[in-house]
């Protein structure tokens, strides 16, 4: 069952000290969490989410919870964006403190941190071991499956699998996807560096620290929602230009292919109708990511031949986004072009 009350974050905080799994909600995604302290606790989640032992977990801390204990050194431009974004959808890559077990970073030096700032998820990691645990979460869904924005996704993803003890409900995520992460421990030889776009962009932290954070290189640490395919649903997705869309309904309506279409501009009527489902998103960045797993979710459930997206605009604010949907469409990538070939 999934609520949010007090006896069940209760509930949820006993399960975390004993060593088994919850669920609960972020204001990005539900996570699936698991006492970051706790290394067998830690190997239960990548069991239960079929994920590599070696890509790292993001911890999980309170607001008013020790970052040092965390962390064997902070950088003065970490301390200055934990003022200005936490809690909120930013996670810090930083040197792991030597006492936390090397199992949460996927056996890397480095260490993932967040505050998140749904009020569910603060109470939950409040009340855990009085505001000094960690709790290790990755998204509360199968490795590389669209990531889950509601408590019914969860149970959509798990079922009654009893690995899950609990799921905490707190309605449907804020951002709609995951956190930015930032790499800064090598600040001395490689200076910020934006390993994942999210809600919080460049120019934020530009803003915050006086640097714009570089682009992912080859030597970075290994972090969450960073291979090339991920946040993909079972169905086949395409993205088609706003100028192609048109023509390319009509092309794959004539071949017989089932449609399900994700889309932001008018469509004629007649048009519509000969879609086997669709979503029309908002046209407003933060609107569309606050929908967009939810979308991909319920149309992947149409049991449509293919989702088509209409690719949405570009710029920073629409980085995320766009980091998500390019993700989610690696491994269809030619498939549109052989079927209008």
């Amino acid at each position: 069952m999934a609520t949010s009350d007090s006896a069940s974050i209760r509930h949820a905080v006993q399960a975390l000290e004993a060593g088994r799994l919850v669920a609960f909600p972020t204001e990005t995604v539900y996570g699936l969490g698991a006492d970051a302290e706790n290394p067998e606790a830690i190997a239960a989640v990548y069991a239960l989410k079929g994920r590599p032992p070696d890509h790292p977990l993001i911890v999980h801390l309170a607001q008013e919870a020790d970052i040092s204990r965390w962390a064997e050194a902070i950088p003065s431009e970490a301390q200055k964006l934990m003022d200005a974004f936490w809690p909120g959808p930013l996670t810090l890559i930083v040197k792991r403190a030597a006492h936390i077990p090397a199992a949460v970073s996927g056996g890397q030096e480095t260490i993932g941190l967040r505050c998140p700032s749904h009020p569910v998820a603060q109470a939950l990691l409040s009340l855990f071991r009085n505001s000094k645990g960690g709790i290790a979460a990755p998204s509360a869904n199968r490795f590389g499956h669209v990531s889950p924005t509601l408590a019914r996704h969860v149970r959509d993803e798990f079922g009654d699998d009893p690995r899950l003890e609990v799921i905490l409900d707190g309605g449907q995520s804020e951002v709609g996807i995951e956190s930015a992460i930032l790499d800064l421990s090598r600040m001395q030889t490689r200076g910020p560096v934006l390993l994942r776009p999210g809600k919080i962009s460049g120019a934020d932290i530009a803003d915050v620290i006086g640097q714009m954070p570089g682009a992912p290189d080859v030597a970075a640490p290994r972090v969450s929602g960073s291979l090339a395919s991920h946040y993909a649903p079972r169905t086949p997705v395409v993205l088609v230009t706003s100028s192609r869309m048109q023509a390319t309904l009509d092309v794959l309506g004539n071949q017989g292919q089932r449609v399900a279409l994700m889309h932001y501009s008018p469509l004629p009527e007649k048009l519509a109708a000969t879609l086997f489902a669709r979503f029309a998103m908002p046209l407003a960045a933060q609107a569309y990511s606050h929908d967009l797993y939810a979308a991909l979710r319920l149309l992947d459930e149409a049991g449509a031949d293919m989702i088509v997206v209409e690719a949405p605009q570009e710029g920073s604010a629409w980085d995320g986004v766009n980091d998500r949907l390019r993700r989610a469409t690696y491994n269809t990538q030619g498939l549109l072009d052989a079927l209008l070939a």
